[in-house]
């Protein structure tokens, strides 16, 4: 396989987990590169991928989590054309001149809205013309981990039907309770630096880790535990939290240094049980179950469905529940081993101040121990 936008490493740990032995990786930032090779010793890393003419001829596998700042709903909303998203087409070029059986890409939930879902049609246009067939499904880390990461996992194939990798499991999607109906004796993940508006409010998981967050700061989510404790996790417990062992990141900033970039590194990551599940699925290439769903071709100008595909020239949408496994996913306390860093009472106060201003629906008895916490 080749790591094309290798960040950190997620898809390759997940798929040497299963097996798959990686030849290539194309990472342009320092810090992730510093990673990819002390974590990959034997593996070449690449810099850019412009500089690729070709790839290299046993690449049978090509994963690409390509830079998501102009397509994220807290980023620039550029588009696919915007000045970090667009590298994704030396994808494409590089597809074109090397023949790579099996396509990985992987991005942003919030691209299959984005002007009418243009990026997911740009994707899957240039999949098309080089004779690909496709399916993507958004597929939310929570099904194996404690974290409620949402992203699109697109998966294309030159001559297998693609569908029994991401369709074979799952249920239509459902409605479910919303976050104001939690209850306070779980764990409830919750992003403290933000307050007005989509603050993630998590049920015994947190929301998803980010690169950045609304004050300017790299920092995790706040969890408020049971017992009324409050503090953000740790960074090693953040890694284990992506499916990383603990200090996956550290060669970037060794012992003695200021760890802040670390934060960015594990919050552009791809999860790596994510990874493992879909090298799993490539490797076994079951045929695809029964899911009764409803198909209806997809329209242009219309935002994309949760799920689609195109086999045989015809794309088709479909509603898919973001979980693709049935097993109960660990809670947050079989995963954080350290304990949890105390908010300050400014920083609480900063968010219930915010949390007022903004009127959103809480769970009864929520902000109530938030000011108890800030008092303490």
């Amino acid at each position: 396989m080749a790591g094309i936008f290798a960040g950190v490493g997620g898809f390759e740990l997940g798929f040497e987990k299963v097996g798959a032995k990686t030849a290539l990786l194309c990472e342009i930032d320092h810090d992730a590169q510093t990673v990819l090779s002390t974590r990959f010793p034997d593996v070449p890393v690449v810099s850019d991928v412009r500089s690729l003419e070709v790839l290299p001829a046993e690449v049978n596998v090509v994963t690409a989590g390509f830079p998501c700042q102009d397509l994220s709903m807290a980023g620039s909303k550029s588009g696919i054309d915007g000045k970090l998203s667009s590298v994704v087409r030396h994808l494409f070029r590089l597809l074109s001149r090397s023949k790579v059986e099996w396509v990985v890409v992987e991005n942003v939930y919030f691209m299959l809205q984005l002007d009418h879902g243009r990026a997911i049609r740009v994707l899957a246009e240039s999949l098309e013309d080089l004779g690909y067939r496709w399916v993507y499904r958004v597929i939310d880390s929570i099904s194996f981990l404690p974290q409620r990461r949402r992203r699109v996992f697109m998966v294309a194939s030159l001559s297998h039907d693609p569908r029994p990798v991401l369709f074979a499991d799952g249920e239509l999607a459902q409605k479910t309770n919303g976050p104001h109906e939690f209850p306070l004796n779980f764990p409830l993940g919750f992003y403290w630096t933000e307050g007005r508006s989509g603050v993630g409010l998590t049920l015994n998981a947190i929301p998803p880790l980010k690169a950045g967050s609304g004050i300017g700061i790299p920092s995790p989510p706040a969890i408020l535990r049971p017992d009324g404790v409050l503090g953000t996790p740790s960074l090693a417990d953040c890694e284990r939290l992506q499916g990383f062992p603990a200090g996956w990141t550290l060669p970037a900033y060794p012992e003695g240094k200021r760890h802040d970039r670390r934060w960015r590194l594990v919050g552009n990551a791809v999860s790596v049980p994510v990874a493992s599940w879909l090298a799993r699925r490539l490797a076994q290439q079951k045929e695809r179950g029964e899911i009764d769903v409803a198909l209806a071709p997809i329209k242009r100008g219309k935002a994309w469905p949760a799920a689609a595909f195109n086999v045989d020239g015809v794309r088709y949408g479909c509603n898919l529940n973001s979980r693709v496994t049935n097993r109960k996913t660990r809670g947050l306390s079989e995963i954080l081993k350290d304990d949890l860093r105390p908010l300050s009472s400014r920083a609480i106060k900063g968010f219930l101040s915010r949390a007022r201003e903004g009127g959103l629906k809480f769970p009864r008895g929520f902000l109530d121990r938030l000011e108890a916490c800030a008092s303490e």
